[in-house]
């Protein structure tokens, strides 16, 4: 039987995992420390799986062999704890995989056949969002106790945290590059409606209408052809013309 979980190292565990969130996060790498803590948490094998935009589950992390194969072979057949855990964002807890044929009538008998006995499953879910599952793999008898249940889903809510945080900053990050980018865009096309202005005597207006027009014609972003118009030697008039 395992020792009751101490608090302390518990703590410990945490503070680590939150470490990893930091510049630089590595998916693959906190959810390897994830799944290694949660492993020893809860005395079992452990995996994790996410979901794409699409709402499909993927293979992502596991403490070790046997729970990379009963992750992919639940995968593969299409049903298990995982699975059933996803779908419905509710914990699968201290479930006897002898007694679960009717419940998954293909990966049952095929987990036993690996030695597993005992199986769980943890949403990692954030309200309603749920990304994925935390599952846990044991041998017969190798049952969670209360407090163990609540840790393991500790750690899945705070991998499913950081996985959400990191996705909004990875957005943020293209928003601001983006936002960036157009800036920087249109600061050349000021710069080329100027130079084009003055090369031809017309109005700003009339040389970003004869820029446009010029780059539809050629199919050139209008944004190269005015770094073009800006940076390129020749006289204006020569570059309007593709010379």
């Amino acid at each position: 039987m395992r020792a009751m979980i101490e608090i302390d190292k518990l703590a410990d565990v945490f503070v680590e995992v939150a470490d990893t969130l930091v510049a630089g996060f590595d998916l693959i790498e906190f959810l390897h420390t994830v799944a290694q803590h949660a492993a020893d948490v809860s005395g079992g094998a452990v995996g994790l799986v996410l979901a794409d935009e699409q709402g499909n589950l993927h293979y992502m992390s596991a403490s070790g062999d046997v729970a990379r194969e009963l992750e992919l072979l639940q995968l593969d057949l299409g049903e298990g704890p995982c699975l059933d855990c996803f779908r419905s964002g509710a914990a699968v807890v201290n479930t006897d995989l002898v007694q679960a044929e009717t419940s998954w009538p293909h990966f049952a008998p095929l987990a036993v056949g690996k030695g597993v006995r005992s199986v769980h499953a943890f949403p990692m879910r954030l309200r309603e969002r749920v990304i994925g599952a935390l599952n846990v793999f044991g041998g017969d008898g190798e049952l969670l106790t209360a407090d163990e249940a609540r840790a393991v889903q500790a750690m899945a809510d705070v991998a499913t945290i950081a996985i959400i945080q990191e996705q909004a900053i990875a957005r943020a990050e293209v928003v601001t590059e983006q936002l960036q980018a157009a800036l920087n865009s249109r600061i050349v096309i000021e710069q080329a409606k100027g130079a084009v202005a003055r090369a031809l005597g017309i109005s700003v207006n009339e040389a970003f209408e004869l820029m446009r027009a010029r780059a539809r014609h050629t199919r050139v972003p209008l944004t190269g052809l005015a770094y073009d118009l800006v940076n390129a030697p020749g006289t204006i008039e020569d570059r309007l013309r593709g010379e």
